[in-house]
């Protein structure tokens, strides 16, 4: 593909030799330097798809590293906006290890503390990191505080964006990017000494609003589309189990699922719909002595810091959670899923399942869903049409395809 060998080294370093459909299809084309919208179903590889070619670009185009000042602010090449710390360490791991070999250094940004806390994270050594990976709130803080400067980004990626256009961030998002300079993203290969804005979209299903959230900065209609075959289509290697019961029967269920899950079967995930049902659900299995951790968004930063790397670690093997940890957290551990709750979309059904059966997994794993409702039942409807008929689950292609038909 052309990478540099410095990457090729920390490929290496990460036992990774051979790229996923997703990988194959956004190398190229982001090394070009094109903005895009890169969809993939999740467990796809989507990571390494936009870091490999955004991290190729700033090898390709060194420049002398900004000497940041004692008091002048950060000024990063890259920027990767995450919506969860989770997530935000997941993908800084990787990134520092392909960063390694090829002398790049990497610093995270997460809130969740005070103003200092932010500042310090910023002025962390090793001084001018050339790639930063925040979330927004931390980020919009940072920039309005004048810590951060983004004058200087060659790339910036908005990763799980469906989560980041959620109403709890989109506002935040919108700030962050009124201070990127996006309006040199232009189509055409960058002239002699012009410097161009590339901007990667990514996510495992697109919101609706994108096109036009982004169009207030920067002309999307110049965007390419970039999707896998197997976009929200369900895997056919994982099973699907739906169980239809009364509401009162679904603690004694997931009780004896449990009990006969295998020791050596991988880690259990277990989706509820709020952070009220996790916390009750958690004393219920303490009062059964069955260990498990705890996962919601309700939780302090300092609570939350050390769970979901405690799990992936694989200190507990039960985790209990909300939606939270539905987007792009590797769980390549995990071989079953048990939606306690069933999801309110098939959205959100859909990134559930793509906890198991993920690149990496040693087993395709199995979801077994709950079902009390009226409505659940029309949502496993569609999904059993879906699967049989093999086809994508249905009302989530409009947005992807939204940006192209509108030119902008």
């Amino acid at each position: 593909m052309g990478l540099q060998p410095a990457l090729l080294a920390g490929l290496e370093g990460l036992a990774i030799d051979r790229p996923t459909a997703v990988q194959r299809l956004a190398i190229p084309a982001l090394r070009r330097g094109r903005s895009a919208l890169c969809a993939a179903e999740t467990g796809s590889g989507k990571t390494l798809a936009y870091l490999l070619p955004l991290l190729d670009r700033l090898l390709s185009r060194p420049e002398e590293p900004a000497v940041e000042a004692a008091a002048g602010p950060a000024s990063p090449r890259g920027l990767v906006v995450l919506p969860s710390r989770e997530l935000a360490a997941q993908v800084g791991a990787v990134a520092a290890a392909l960063c390694r070999p090829a002398g790049l250094q990497v610093r995270g940004l997460t809130g969740g503390g005070a103003a200092g806390g932010l500042r310090r994270q910023l002025r962390a050594p090793p001084p001018g990191a050339a790639v930063l990976l925040g979330t927004p709130g931390a980020l919009r803080e940072a920039l309005r505080r004048r810590f951060l400067a983004l004058e200087r980004l060659h790339w910036m990626v908005l990763d799980e964006v469906d989560t980041l256009m959620d109403d709890s961030f989109v506002e935040l998002l919108e700030e962050i990017l009124a201070y990127v300079p996006l309006a040199a993203g232009a189509p055409e290969p960058a002239g002699p000494g012009e410097v161009r804005m590339q901007v990667v979209v990514v996510g495992a299903t697109f919101p609706a609003g994108l096109s036009k959230a982004l169009g207030k900065f920067t002309d999307v209609g110049r965007f390419i589309t970039l999707t896998t075959q197997s976009l929200h289509r369900l895997p056919p290697h994982i099973q699907q189990k739906f169980v239809r019961l009364k509401g009162r029967d679904k603690l004694p269920e997931l009780l004896q699922l449990l009990k006969e899950h295998p020791v050596s079967g991988g880690s259990v995930l277990i989706f509820c719909n709020s952070a009220s049902t996790v916390n009750w659900l958690g004393y219920i299995l303490d009062d059964h002595k069955i260990k498990h951790m705890r996962l919601q968004g309700q939780m302090s930063a300092a609570a939350r810091a050390g769970i979901f790397a405690s799990f992936q670690k694989g200190d507990v093997s039960v985790l209990v959670c909300t939606d939270l940890a539905s987007r792009g957290l590797d769980t390549s551990s995990v071989q079953l899923v048990v939606n306690y709750d069933f999801p309110d979309t098939l959205r959100d059904y859909l990134h559930r399942v793509g906890r198991v059966g993920r690149v990496g997994s040693k087993a395709p794993g199995a979801v077994v869903s709950f079902v009390t409702h009226r409505w659940d039942v029309d949502l496993v409807r569609k999904i059993e049409t879906a699967a049989r008929k093999r086809t994508g689950l249905p009302g989530m292609d409009s947005s992807i395809n939204e940006p192209s038909s509108k030119g902008g």
